[in-house]
């Protein structure tokens, strides 16, 4: 229904990355507002910042078909809108979430179990490769992975001076 480019602060130091809008999304127009945006806002504000700070895209621009996963060919025509969304914000740090976003992002058929928790680099900015908040919903035990991660990035922010 709609197009979802992205929310948040265009001048932002740190890009959370996403796969594609979810139903929510799609009504919306917005990134992350259903249940997983629920959960993703919660762990920005752990981090002690607002979505209102950071900015938050997808891969792909609209919600794939019955909501199934983005097709190659769709990933490799969205790609050049995410690119030039990262050139325009110049992030400091990008947090890649799930597999889809790592895989586009860094152009890798590595998976998100081998990446995870590790900093990759995507254009010259570090890439924190983590678990979707959608996955932490239906798998609570790893919120804990994804908390150290954020610590990461965190620590790396603050060195740039955040």
């Amino acid at each position: 229904n709609k197009v979802v480019f992205g929310d948040g602060n265009l001048k932002a130091k740190l890009v959370f990355v996403g796969e594609a809008p979810g139903a929510d999304e799609d009504e919306q127009g917005l990134p992350f507002v259903g249940r997983a945006g629920q959960l993703l806002t919660k762990i920005i504000e752990a981090m002690g910042m607002t979505r209102g700070q950071v900015f938050i895209c997808n891969v792909l621009k609209c919600r794939p078909p019955n909501n199934r996963p983005p097709a190659p060919e769709e990933v490799v025509h969205c790609r050049p809108y995410l690119k030039q969304q990262l050139e325009i914000i110049k992030p400091e740090v990008i947090v890649a979430l799930g597999n889809h976003a790592v895989r586009a992002l860094l152009q890798t058929e590595q998976g998100i179990s081998a990446l995870r928790g590790t900093f990759q680099t995507y254009e010259g900015i570090p890439v924190m490769c983590t678990y979707h908040p959608a996955y932490l919903l239906r798998s609570p035990g790893e919120k804990r992975k994804v908390w150290e991660d954020m610590k990461k990035v965190m620590k790396l922010l603050e060195k740039s001076g955040k």
